[in-house]
């Protein structure tokens, strides 16, 4: 049933409890004005926590609805543990790289402050409403989690040494991705630097560390976006759960 129904929705309700669902007013107004929907109209949702439902959706007046649950769809799946790390850039390159990350099934996204980064443009609140949208449209059943704005330098004196770093190293010191993804996979990070690339600083400051690893994207200096976008591919590739796949 859930490959006819073309209307996903992410509601942050726990769907499991009630067998109706009164959704929010900005979705009522979505399902309302936007979509036109009929009463009797059915569509999936998923809360990231119980998996994926269907639902009819029944009308009360003009103004509001009600979700009645049909069955269940899907069981909750995670993707493996792969966390994001970028320094914001323009808005609309720091849409694609939101966008992608949910696509690509990253489980944490975090803003990472640098040098070079334009801090001023880290909305965390507007993240959070991109990677939803790119989970309903790509059948992800979970939603990352969006982390704080974190400078470079406190992420790395609060990491985790348990999971392993990887830095896109702009320099061509970093290593080959395919050898480097593959000496170890989960839990890991990817970390993306800002247009301009990390300072040498920085970079002094990243090899420094027990936990880090730079990879090399090739012979050609990507823009923020692509090397986010191409990095997390890779990865997804070589060690994610695209290699589990028939």
């Amino acid at each position: 049933m859930s490959q006819k129904i073309k209307i996903r929705l992410y509601i942050n309700q726990n769907l499991s409890r009630s067998p109706e669902i009164v959704p929010g007013e900005a979705q009522v107004h979505y399902l309302n004005n936007v979509l036109r929907l009929e009463d009797g109209a059915v569509l999936a949702a998923f809360d990231g926590i119980n998996g994926e439902y269907s639902f009819r959706l029944r009308k009360n007046g003009k103004k509001s609805l009600v979700l009645e649950r049909i069955e269940k769809l899907r069981e909750l799946y995670l993707p493996p543990d792969l966390w994001l790390l970028f320094a914001p850039v323009k808005k609309d390159k720091t849409d694609f790289i939101i966008e992608k990350a949910g696509e690509l099934g990253v489980r944490k996204i975090i803003p990472t402050i640098t040098k070079h980064t334009i801090s001023d443009r880290v909305k965390t609140e507007r993240y959070l409403a991109q990677a939803v949208e790119a989970c309903e449209q790509c059948r992800r059943v979970d939603v990352p989690e969006i982390g704080e704005p974190v400078t470079l330098s406190a992420l790395l004196k609060s990491w985790d040494r348990q999971r392993i770093l990887y830095y896109m190293d702009e320099t061509g010191n970093g290593a080959n991705i395919y050898q480097a993804f593959g000496s170890k996979a989960v839990p890991a990070a990817i970390l993306v630097g800002p247009e301009g690339g990390f300072s040498p600083t920085e970079l002094e400051l990243l090899a420094a560390q027990d936990f880090t690893l730079g990879v090399s994207l090739g012979p050609r200096i990507l823009r923020a976006e692509t090397a986010a976008a191409a990095a997390l591919s890779c990865w997804q590739a070589i060690c994610g759960d695209w290699k589990n796949e028939e």
